[in-house]
């Protein structure tokens, strides 16, 4: 198959500026932090305070003021309303400003940190003005941020990453396919995440369900991304295919279907329902087989338990070799404690002669059918 025909031209990095943080803004766009305000609207204050609590600057923080700031790793801006905005680079910023305004290191008590005064006049001076590298417009440097962060080694979460590829796809018109190709994806990450976002914006389109609806607040992207790999969920939600572009990837008449899944993977604060899932893996392939089956959707539906509706998904033959496989893996866990376990009594004994007895019944039983069934076969 011939290797996908670039359609941008490469990325050629502006020299970098030296520029007083004080006049760098963070960046309320940026992909780390579209998740707590959605329509890219926050105050530099409340940036910093997210910055600060949610995503480690602490260790940023640590490290700037032991060893001062990085040269030779710039950080990228855009001019934006005559205001100089920080596209890459707001954790290293925030640690700076924490470092070099008491007062604010005061409000968010960031105790633990040495203080401005505190660092070596080494490290203080490399504060004095850092490295910026200047783009013309955001766009122009999505591939190396694209390659660092959803290819490389300072990945976003997977959200992120969905609302960085589809940044780019939407105000670039570069192709899903050119994207991956551009930061190294091999393992169509870009399609996959993509696709996920726009499945859960087509939820909020379609008022069935919005993120901030999370119990707990805590929206776990990549539940959605791997799910929807799996034959149950595409089948359930009537999903397009894999490769597929468009911005309404669910059929339309699955809308429903396509509530419940978000209320499954992630709960509905609203009324206080926790999300089903509890390990990511084990508990998708439970619920990729639950909406495989009417019965086992109609259970779940009703608030069973994820287990108890993937038992109603099992057919019989499943449910009795899983059954005769438990039996004796707990009778080989019986034997193993026979000396130490068994101290006499009949009541034991009486136990393990019905088990002996149920053991010969079941054989007799398998035997015989297994002879029916041989019968049947040589009068088809």
């Amino acid at each position: 198959m011939p290797k996908a025909k670039l359609q941008t031209p490469l990325f050629v990095c502006p020299s970098p500026q030296s520029i007083e943080p004080e006049k760098l803004l963070l960046d309320a766009r940026n992909p780390r932090l579209v998740q707590y305000f959605p329509n890219g609207e926050a105050t530099q204050d409340e940036l910093v305070k997210l910055l600060w609590e949610r995503l480690d600057v602490a260790e940023v923080a640590m490290s700037i003021a032991a060893g001062g700031f990085w040269k030779i790793e710039p950080l990228f801006a855009v001019v934006e309303n005559g205001k100089i905005v920080v596209i890459e680079g707001n954790r290293r910023l925030t640690a700076i400003k924490v470092l070099t305004d008491s007062k604010l290191r005061a409000k968010l008590k960031a105790t633990d940190i040495p203080s401005f005064a505190d660092m070596s006049p080494e490290a203080r001076e490399t504060l004095k003005t850092i490295p910026v590298a200047i783009v013309n417009k955001r766009e122009d440097a999505w591939r190396i941020l694209g390659f660092k962060h959803v290819n490389g080694p300072a990945r976003w979460s997977s959200y992120a990453k969905a609302q960085y590829i589809a940044f780019v796809h939407d105000s670039t018109n570069t192709s899903l396919e050119d994207i991956a190709a551009q930061i190294g994806d091999g393992h169509r990450t870009v399609q996959r995440l993509f696709r996920a976002l726009k499945v859960l914006e087509q939820a909020e389109r379609l008022h069935v369900y919005n993120r901030k609806f999370c119990y707990g607040g805590r929206l776990h992207f990549s539940h959605l991304m791997t799910a929807l790999d799996y034959e149950g969920f595409t089948k359930f939600l009537g999903l397009r295919d894999k490769g597929d572009e468009a911005n309404d990837p669910v059929n339309p008449k699955n809308k429903e279907e396509l509530g419940e899944v978000c209320r499954w993977l992630w709960g509905d604060s609203r009324c206080n329902t926790p999300s089903i899932m509890g390990n990511q893996d084990s508990d998708l392939r439970l619920l990729d087989a639950v909406l495989r089956n009417e019965a086992s959707v109609s259970a779940l539906r009703c608030g069973a338990p994820l287990a108890v509706a993937y038992e109603a998904s099992k057919c019989d033959n499943v449910i009795f070799r899983e059954a005769l496989q438990g039996a004796k893996d707990l009778l080989i866990k019986a034997l193993g404690r026979v000396t130490t376990g068994f101290n006499g009594g009949s009541a034991l004994l009486s136990l393990a002669d019905g088990i002996v007895e149920m053991a010969h019944d079941l054989e007799d039983m398998l035997r015989t059918n297994g002879v029916r069934g041989q019968r049947r076969a040589l009068h088809v």
